[in-house]
């Protein structure tokens, strides 16, 4: 992995003056410009939108009209399509969201499909030749769509784009982007070297611990919480594989874009704002679907030989955890200790998700 020829950094970007559009000489404005939002209804006049803007949602509505507010106000000087999939919502997200942005079109499932299957459905609504997956726990800071798209005009052979996350108080949220799953990295993980060497690019290697996303780089995995691609390139991908119902998603569609010689990138110029996990709430079943999905990607992009390895780190993972919670209840007297609950759920199903994803049809 490498950084971009002309990687550019996060106070070189901040210290940009006001740019002046293109043959207009109109002096574009450095603050937050709004989104101009485009609906079918109104194709004739607007034209086809420059991206479509996916969002799918479960049970979070405050938080996704939160969302949808920030990214219209400050989204950039875009034309962008709106699509938000409601995965069976029990809280009125699909009724509020309707009701509060009538020209967004939201699509009410009548089931929970997950993140995966909910994208590819949105995404054959889509009109734009651009699509955006937006999170609905995320806040758009200024102009994020649009320096996105921008970024990705000018890097065509990227193929998957990603920006800049931070938390709700403005420290670096590390989780927009990763490297891939290696021998090194989950072993690093199972002994909870990550963990304790947090900034550390050889212990951290995964989620490159020594690099604070403040510049323009190559990844090997763009993280589906703020993540645009080429809807041409979406289709001949076929989008999400079905089997990874929730985690490990876009992980798997940058290694198959990898393997068409694309190579994913980030970009400080767009940031948002991601609180991460608002939609799984439970820690022990959101651990067993990561765990789940790891075990698929380790089965399906993995050479032959290393894949035992790969699987017997995830099992040693799960193992030094669930032996580490009883030895501190033990110690404690707390044989209710919510870790050792989670982790012992963990370790006793551990059969069930080391096998991974099965086959799931469309």
């Amino acid at each position: 992995m490498s950084h971009l020829p002309a990687a550019r950094t996060a106070e070189a970007i901040a210290q940009d003056p006001p740019r002046q559009e293109a043959g207009s000489g109109r002096t574009m404005a450095a603050g937050p410009r709004p989104l101009r939002l485009w609906s079918a209804a109104e194709a004739a006049r607007l034209g086809p939108p420059e991206v479509s803007i996916l969002i799918v949602s479960y049970n979070t509505r405050a938080l996704t009209l939160k969302a949808i507010e920030t990214l219209l106000d400050a989204g950039g000087d875009v034309l962008a399509e709106v699509i938000v999939y409601d995965n069976a919502s029990h809280d009125g997200s699909a009724e509020a969201i309707r009701e509060k942005f009538p020209r967004i079109h939201t699509v009410a499932s009548s089931e929970n499909l997950g993140f995966a299957k909910a994208n590819n459905l949105a995404s054959r609504l889509a009109h734009a030749g651009m699509l955006l997956l937006l999170n609905p726990d995320t806040e758009t800071y200024d102009n994020a769509v649009a320096n996105l798209l921008a970024f990705a005009r000018r890097n065509p052979q990227g193929g998957i784009y990603g920006g800049r996350t931070v938390f709700p108080d403005g420290s670096l949220n590390p989780g927009s982007c990763c490297n891939r799953i290696s021998i090194h990295s989950q072993l690093c993980r199972a002994l909870y070297l990550d963990k304790l060497f947090p900034r550390s690019g050889f212990f951290n290697a995964e989620a490159i611990g020594n690099w604070k996303r403040d510049s323009e780089r190559r990844v090997d995995v763009v993280v589906g919480c703020f993540l645009m691609i080429p809807k041409a390139l979406w289709d001949r991908l076929g989008g999400f594989d079905l089997k990874y119902f929730m985690y490990g998603e876009e992980a798997d569609l940058c290694h198959r874009a990898r393997a068409l010689g694309y190579t994913p990138m980030v970009t400080p110029e767009a940031t948002i704002m991601h609180l991460v996990g608002a939609s799984t709430n439970v820690r022990a079943e959101k651990i067993l679907l990561v765990g789940q999905a790891r075990a698929t990607l380790i089965r399906e992009h993995w050479a032959p030989w290393s894949v035992p390895i790969g699987l017997f780190l995830l099992w040693l993972w799960s193992a030094v955890r669930f032996f580490f919670y009883r030895l501190q209840a033990l110690v404690l007297g707390r044989p209710d200790l919510p870790g050792r609950l989670t982790w012992d759920r963990v370790w006793r199903e551990r059969n069930l998700w080391l096998k991974g994803y099965g086959e799931i049809q469309d």
